[in-house]
């Protein structure tokens, strides 16, 4: 449960006085030029319909070319500073304050959002912000539905071939949400415990990966029949990352290891049949 030694962005009076608008760079005239200011974000609920989900075993490997890699270790807490429509009503946009992240941003780049593989749409280095844009896909499936002006958001930043690999392997392909049901502290440490779907249960062990909100954690232990599993952060860990921010009954984020994944799928395909037969 390493966390980058980068420290949580604080929020002072000067950061909540910033403009809310992001002025275009110079090198990025080439984007489309409709206005970046965003219209008040709207009941999400009421606007992305629900959709029926597919078992997480049929939809895993419709995206499985590994477009960018993250570690699940949080460089830093970045907080929203806009949520909504843009003038269109088309596009769904978040906008970041991130001092951290953007210190080498290009457009285009991968950055994790509470464990969430979303693209640079546009950035502004002196202001320290950049937008992404939200598929309703991305809103149905993911915590981020529940996110508003001022929420604090995990980031971390796609990692490249020389970075140290201190989490394990997450891609920012979320698997499902689960819900927090409780959260007891020992000593300095704190006990979460997670419910979740059966079909992402099933893919949680003890003692193995699972990233949360896109935090790299160690699972304890697994409560098939509560459809729960916990983990314990440390008091450093607490103080990095936006989990113990939460409330009971709020939602994280949830992928599972690949791993896992990769196994069930050559299971259920009848390679252990062809091997045996050999």
């Amino acid at each position: 449960m390493a966390i980058s030694s980068y420290a949580a962005v604080s929020i002072s009076k000067t950061l909540m006085k910033t403009s809310t608008s992001i002025p275009r760079l110079p090198i990025q005239n080439h984007l489309n030029t409709r206005s970046t200011i965003l219209k008040p974000k709207p009941s999400l609920a009421s606007i992305f319909r629900s959709h029926t989900p597919k078992p997480l075993t049929s939809n895993i490997y419709q995206h499985n070319q590994i477009k960018s890699l993250f570690t699940g270790i949080v460089e830093e807490m970045g907080q929203v500073k806009q949520l909504g429509f843009d003038e269109s009503g088309e596009s769904f946009d978040m906008v970041i304050h991130s001092p951290t992240v953007l210190q080498d941003v290009n457009l285009g780049d991968s950055i994790a959002v509470n464990g969430t593989c979303l693209t640079v749409t546009e950035f502004d280095t002196q202001r320290m912000e950049f937008k992404a844009g939200l598929a309703p896909e991305t809103l149905r499936k993911t915590s981020l539905i529940e996110l508003e002006k001022g929420s604090v958001v995990n980031l971390e930043r796609a990692v490249k071939p020389s970075t140290r690999m201190g989490g394990h392997f997450v891609q920012g392909h979320v698997d499902g949400t689960g819900e927090i049901v409780s959260m007891e502290p020992e000593g300095d440490s704190l006990w979460i415990k997670v419910k979740t779907s059966p079909e992402v249960l099933k893919f949680i062990v003890p003692k193995g990966f699972i990233a949360v909100d896109g935090t790299s954690l160690t699972v304890v232990k697994v409560f098939d029949e509560e459809e729960c599993f916990n983990f314990m952060m440390v008091e450093y860990t607490q103080q990095e990352v936006v989990i113990p921010l939460k409330k009971v009954g709020q939602k994280v984020n949830l992928e599972v290891d690949i791993l896992g994944k990769y196994v069930e799928k050559l299971l259920s395909s009848g390679f252990m049949d062809t091997i045996k037969t050999r």
